[in-house]
């Protein structure tokens, strides 16, 4: 499999190869967590440069780099994967879902091209992790995830983190989050089959979504939404990716 293959591929069954842990083996991957996730982002940059002409650029946004630089992603994932938490691959969570792959979290976060006054909802809590990344660049996050059990240990992880400006419900992301918005910038970390027409209302006009978009389990295309100050939309196809499917009742 070629490099760009493997790069965008979101690995699902990854975890079965991990190898047992002992406490030993923990201790030391806890020792080696900054020298990982310097070398983490060492790779993202890699990715970005080699998929430059793909995505339009050839650096991410220096916030989004340290943000990835700050969150303990090892927070994030089960304890038996810790050692493997800076890895720059997807990894199981639970429930049939992931921990989307580093650059691909990095490269989503950046696309929004969002500041620290913007409002942004995510579709898809999942860990928590895209949503503390995003919550370390921007005012506020609302979060929803569809599994509840997911959804309540995200919350809880992102309060004892120390992020204040994020906010989780449970419930079916395909409708959006009306209350809250316009939203300055909208990220789905699950794929659907179309662009749900809740999210493009609820997108602030001049503001960006970000959304997989393709067949459950196959590989779809990373979309770029951009609605103008007209309130017409524009998208642009940017990267072969796979995604777990965004569930619900549409």
């Amino acid at each position: 499999m070629g490099r760009i293959s493997w790069i965008f591929v979101q690995a699902f069954f990854w975890g079965m190869f991990v190898l047992p842990l002992t406490h030993a083996t923990l201790h030391a991957a806890e020792d080696r967590f900054d020298e990982a996730r310097k070398a983490m982002i060492r790779e993202i940059e890699g990715d970005v440069r080699f998929t430059g002409e793909h995505i339009g650029k050839r650096a991410l946004d220096f916030r989004v780099m340290e943000a990835m630089g700050r969150v303990p992603r090892h927070e994030f994932v089960p304890d038996s994967l810790k050692p493997y938490a800076y890895v720059n691959r997807p990894l199981p969570i639970g429930y049939g879902q992931t921990i989307s792959q580093p650059y691909i979290v990095a490269l989503m976060s950046d696309l929004l091209n969002v500041g620290p006054d913007s409002v942004v909802l995510e579709l898809g809590t999942g860990s928590g992790y895209q949503t503390a990344i995003l919550a370390e660049c921007v005012k506020m996050v609302y979060s929803i995830e569809i599994i509840r059990e997911l959804g309540e240990q995200a919350r809880d992880r992102l309060k004892q983190l120390g992020y204040t400006n994020t906010e989780v419900r449970i419930g079916d992301g395909y409708y959006g989050w009306k209350e809250h918005a316009p939203f300055d910038g909208i990220i789905v970390t699950a794929a659907c089959s179309h662009i749900p027409p809740p999210l493009i209302e609820q997108l602030k006009r001049g503001g960006r979504m970000i959304i997989p978009v393709g067949g459950p389990f196959m590989t779809q295309q990373l979309i770029l939404v951009e609605k103008e100050e007209d309130g017409k939309t524009r998208t642009r196809q940017l990267l072969p990716v796979a995604f777990v499917p965004l569930t619900g009742g549409h």
